[in-house]
């Protein structure tokens, strides 16, 4: 009895699960979407991008390149989003959600992809060995510049607690300080990383300074197995942190602020 009513059970969740398959993909395109209209909008746009003790995550580092027609924005923005572009996690969104490719686990291609080729891909198929999917072959590179961001947003988030030439603690700051600890677990969780610091061995005991790799690799497996919750809420937390310091800066709120 208890057998048949969890085979009825499981065959009722795959039957919901096969009926709501563009969930996924549906809500990957609205969020990612929404995503880039904000940041093109923000960065192209705005040109203030500090109140106070306050930078906005988006103009961070600071590059000071004289008085230019342009957003600074513009001279940064390209290495975390090369980052997050050729992140393993969003290739396979974004592939799904805008490409259908395909759509979901255990459904095809669309019809007319499937009827270009036996494969469902069509002669002329490369995979990313031509542009510009080729470039998803940098992932590891923007890697390396996003981890050097990472120490940068820290300094910011830390002298957030500056205030007025003393300690204080505002709603900025924890704001700030929540999105570097959200870009930081999304960051050290790259499989290139984890690759980097020691999937890439057979035999920790053998490398050199093994024991270390080994725990270092263990916390980056931690972080890696949660990469798709790191990717979503930092992408938030950034929108959010970004939002909150620009509504400052024209005056729409204000900040709480305890000062010590």
């Amino acid at each position: 009895m208890a057998v048949g009513l969890l085979g009825a059970r499981t065959e009722q969740l795959q039957a919901r699960l096969r009926r709501n398959w563009w969930l996924y993909p549906a809500n990957v395109v609205t969020w990612l979407g929404l995503f880039s209209v904000y940041s093109f909008w923000t960065i192209v746009f705005f040109h203030v991008d500090q109140f106070h003790q306050y930078l906005s995550p988006f103009y961070s580092p600071r590059v000071a390149i004289g008085r230019t027609p342009v957003s600074p924005a513009l001279f940064i923005f390209y290495i975390p989003l090369g980052f997050r572009a050729t992140c393993y996690y969003y290739r396979k969104a974004y592939y799904r959600s805008f490409f259908a490719d395909p759509p979901a686990c255990a459904r095809s291609e669309p019809q007319q992809l499937a009827e270009l080729a036996p494969t469902g891909r069509g002669a002329a198929y490369r995979g990313e060995s031509r542009l510009p999917f080729l470039l998803n072959n940098l992932h590891r590179f923007f890697m390396y510049f996003a981890v050097g961001f990472l120490v940068v947003l820290w300094i910011d988030a830390i002298s957030s607690f500056s205030y007025r030439g003393h300690l204080g603690v505002g709603l900025g700051s924890v704001l700030m300080v929540l999105n570097i600890t959200l870009l930081t677990g999304y960051t050290l969780g790259c499989h290139s990383l984890r690759h980097l610091l020691g999937g890439g061995l057979d035999c920790f005991s053998c490398a050199l300074a093994g024991a270390q790799r080994y725990q270092l690799w263990k916390r980056s497996s931690w972080l890696n197995a949660r990469h798709s919750t790191f990717a979503w809420l930092s992408l938030f937390s950034l929108i959010i942190t970004d939002a909150y310091i620009r509504l400052l800066q024209y005056g729409v709120i204000h900040d709480p602020h305890l000062g010590f």
